[in-house]
């Protein structure tokens, strides 16, 4: 048997109707936005979304989306700008191989890169949802809320 090969793609016209049909299982539905949807605020705002597609070997099994520089209450002076994991979606039958945590480590790498060293999310809360991924991974809450959503941040490592 080989090694995965995992790797980053971006969004193309030659990928773009295989990613908006990526879904995730039923009862994660509610806690993760459509993958157009995701792609529809990525054109939107192109500076701040960094959307890619996961794939290993030929196989698409998740979507991804950072954000860069986002300042969360603009209207508030010491609101810093933040990086992180704007959307996170694994194909239901993919899950539980290390995808997520790919993505996420890829995330992490490219904040680095850009010269950043925190991570934030947000997810919405309840049974069924992704805080206990993000809390493995090494997320804590930070007591804050964006919208209805908890946020959780996460120090890199200084290179």
């Amino acid at each position: 048997m080989t090694a995965p090969q995992l790797r980053l793609e971006e969004v193309t016209p030659d990928n773009v109707l295989a990613a908006c049909r990526l879904t995730v299982a039923p009862a994660q539905e509610r806690f993760v936005s459509p993958v157009a949807r995701s792609l529809a605020e990525a054109y939107a705002d192109p500076v701040t979304a960094w959307p890619r597609l996961v794939y290993d070997g030929d196989r698409l099994v998740a979507f991804v989306m950072a954000f860069f520089d986002v300042r969360f209450d603009p209207a508030d002076p010491g609101d810093r700008p933040r990086s992180g994991l704007w959307r996170l979606a694994v194909a239901e039958d993919e899950q539980r191989k290390g995808y997520g945590r790919f993505a996420v480590d890829a995330v992490c790498e490219e904040i680095l890169r850009r010269g950043q060293k925190r991570v934030t999310v947000t997810w919405t809360p309840g049974e069924g949802g992704p805080e206990e991924f993000y809390r493995r991974l090494g997320f804590r809450r930070t007591g804050e809320m964006s919208e209805d959503e908890v946020v959780g941040e996460m120090d890199l490592p200084r290179g």
